[in-house]
């Protein structure tokens, strides 16, 4: 058995250097990849053009297909991959259950009602889409934690059937409120809830990316804490640990992230299941590495899956979240029957 390597910050460094890079590769497949292929060379000097300000030597198709359509795309699939991957890492470690997710948690499913519902009243609101889905995802989130004690103790088992039926339940809930619109927008709506990058967001991108940072960082502070809960919350409490701070900044950051990526990207769901787990997998269990390296993780998995997704019915387009359905969906099932075991 060999030795397990101690972490230190360049380690730290060290391994997320490498997944940026991993992304960066990402992001040069899915910029050559979709209805209209484009060469290896071509991007490279596409890009470079654009930085050397040298606009009149890209082509106007060149132009329209990187940065109009593609690099917004993908930057938006780095952004939602990032906040449902730290979340999914957050809720595992305070549930202390790596079957936790914010999609089997029914949290994507609270915050796609609140985008729905301010949608439906409220629909040009700036602001209103991604407020309603965070209020929606802290109450689920809420309702699903009360529904999942037992004897005053969280009991995983009872947590994962409460929020199997709070999904069914929010599920119900936005099939109703589905039939009020018209076709157009039942269809559009249909295709979002399966999880969409296509249509960009009415908030601009660097806010976005802004609220990313704070949240994500957030939970980052609480990273040595989380690796003493994962013993017990007792022990923690006896170990210095301010629990319900914790508790509170967590479930607060993870909620305010997975409202910002379901307010614009629909309900993709196990990118928090999948990738903290392979992480985990990879790198170990400590969260002063997870956390990052699973924010990382889910921007390559979701701007892999939306290629792929542009690509395997090209021109038509699948949505992302039937691609990550496709990979999270047998890890699920094979944690479950190892949990079982």
């Amino acid at each position: 058995m060999q030795p397990v390597r101690p972490l230190t910050p360049r380690r730290v460094l060290w391994i997320c250097a490498g997944l940026c890079a991993v992304l960066l590769v990402a992001t040069v497949i899915a910029l050559r990849m979709g209805a209209y292929p484009i060469s290896i060379r071509d991007i490279v000097m596409t890009l470079l053009n654009r930085v050397l300000g040298r606009r009149d030597r890209i082509s106007s198709d060149f132009w329209l297909v990187v940065f109009g359509l593609r690099l917004p795309r993908i930057a938006l699939g780095i952004l939602v991959g990032a906040a449902l991957s730290t979340a999914g890492a957050g809720f595992q470690a305070l549930l202390r259950n790596p079957l936790a997710d914010p999609y089997v948690l029914g949290v994507s499913s609270g915050a796609a009602l609140g985008a729905i519902i301010s949608l439906i009243v409220a629909p040009h609101t700036p602001g209103a889409i991604q407020a309603a889905a965070f209020i929606g995802a802290v109450a689920t989130i809420a309702a699903v934690y009360f529904l999942g004690r037992r004897g005053g103790k969280l009991d995983s088992a009872t947590l994962l059937l409460a929020g199997i039926v709070t999904v069914s339940f929010l599920s119900a809930v936005i099939m109703f409120l589905m039939t009020t619109l018209s076709g157009r927008d039942l269809r559009g709506m249909a295709f979002w809830l399966m999880g969409d990058l296509a249509s960009q967001p009415a908030v601009n991108l660097r806010w976005l990316y802004f609220v990313l940072i704070v949240a994500a960082g957030s939970i980052y502070t609480t990273s040595s804490d989380l690796n003493l809960i994962l013993t017990g919350e007792q022990e923690a409490r006896h170990l210095g640990v301010n629990v319900h701070r914790v508790k509170l900044v967590v479930y607060v950051a993870a909620s305010v992230l997975t409202g910002l990526a379901v307010s614009v990207s629909g309900a993709i769901g196990y990118v928090g299941l999948l990738v903290p787990h392979v992480m985990r997998m990879m790198f170990g269990n400590d969260y002063r590495l997870l956390i990052p390296a699973s924010a990382l993780g889910g921007a390559i998995l979701i701007v892999l899956a939306d290629a792929l997704a542009r690509t395997v019915a090209a021109p038509t387009e699948l949505p992302v979240g039937a691609m990550t359905a496709l990979a999270g969906a047998p890890v699920f099932i094979y944690l479950m029957r190892r949990r079982v075991r």
